[in-house]
């Protein structure tokens, strides 16, 4: 009899932090507060343990009260669920990165935090708004605090102990490398949008090369056109292998190395998208060929 096919509960320990990141991460940015608390508890129930928050997707609180539903119904234990939460642009400065990083704790109902990473590398005027704008309606940005500055002040949420590791999101090999060489703490995470369409060969690379673990949002291609999950050899495959077009491009992302986020309101679609397995090298390798050939 075969080994069950073990995919979609695979783990990546994380070597600058603590624990291990699970594969399948569901992702919160969903804009309705009720539609976010139902899905992550629809996602918890389906067997997700990753959770992508933010604070500014504006709704950590319904997350938090999705997780302590089922935590205090003891169906789930808080060790088994690993919380990721963003810094906003608009508290770069290291005096606010400790009371965002508070603010967002406790609107999640948590004693500590997995991962926290800064949620894009562009700080913003410090203050209350997230997207502050001047007279013209352009962004104010903050030339007052450097990315290397903000990086120190998560260094120093580690060392507090309520955060058990740190990251980067939306940054480019570049961002990455400045950090990495100047870092106390490496980063744990880097989160970025990757796809067969968009692979981020390289900085894959570079993160395996320093222990990092690339997280891959919009792992199912956004709303792009033409849809990655129309694309003729990702559905030749799925009908070859008997799986849907999102299950092969979920798979092919975790079997070359990547965690990865989906998001949906749908529960037969979250089920859908968790319910992962094994695709062959052969798929894998077409995947690729198949990329290489369209670039």
């Amino acid at each position: 009899m075969a080994a069950p096919d073990t995919l979609r509960y695979a783990k990546i320990p994380l070597t600058h932090g603590s624990g291990a990141i699970p594969v399948l991460g569901f992702g919160t940015l969903i804009p309705d507060p009720l539609a976010t608390k139902q899905a992550t508890k629809a996602a918890l129930e389906v067997g997700f343990r990753h959770f992508d928050c933010a604070e500014r997707y504006r709704n950590e609180q319904a997350v938090g009260d999705a997780m302590q539903e089922l935590f205090k119904a003891g169906a789930i234990q808080r060790k088994d669920v690993f919380v990721t939460t963003k810094l906003w642009n608009s508290n770069h400065r290291p005096e606010r990165v400790k009371p965002a990083f508070d603010a967002s704790r406790q609107r999640l109902k948590l004693d500590y935090v997995d991962c926290y990473l800064i949620h894009t590398p562009f700080a913003f005027q410090p203050g209350d708004e997230q997207e502050p704008r001047d007279e013209r309606g352009q962004v104010i940005y903050d030339s007052g605090v450097t990315l290397v500055e903000t990086w120190q002040a998560l260094e120093s949420l580690v060392d507090e102990g309520q955060c058990r590791a740190i990251g980067l999101s939306n940054v480019n090999l570049e961002k990455l490398q400045e950090i990495v060489e100047v870092a106390r703490i490496k980063p744990a995470v880097v989160e970025v949008e990757s796809h067969p369409y968009l692979p981020e060969w390289d900085l894959l690379e570079y993160c395996q090369q320093h222990g990092i673990v690339l997280l891959a949002f919009a792992a199912l291609g956004h709303a792009m056109e033409p849809r990655l999950l129309d694309d003729p050899v990702i559905t030749a495959i799925a009908r070859r292998l008997r799986k849907t077009p999102a299950q092969v491009v979920l798979a092919w992302a975790v079997q070359r190395g990547t965690a990865l986020l989906t998001t949906s309101v749908t529960p037969s679609r979250i089920r859908e998208n968790f319910e992962l397995s094994t695709i062959p090298e052969d798929a894998m390798q077409e995947i690729r060929d198949a990329r290489d050939v369209r670039q």
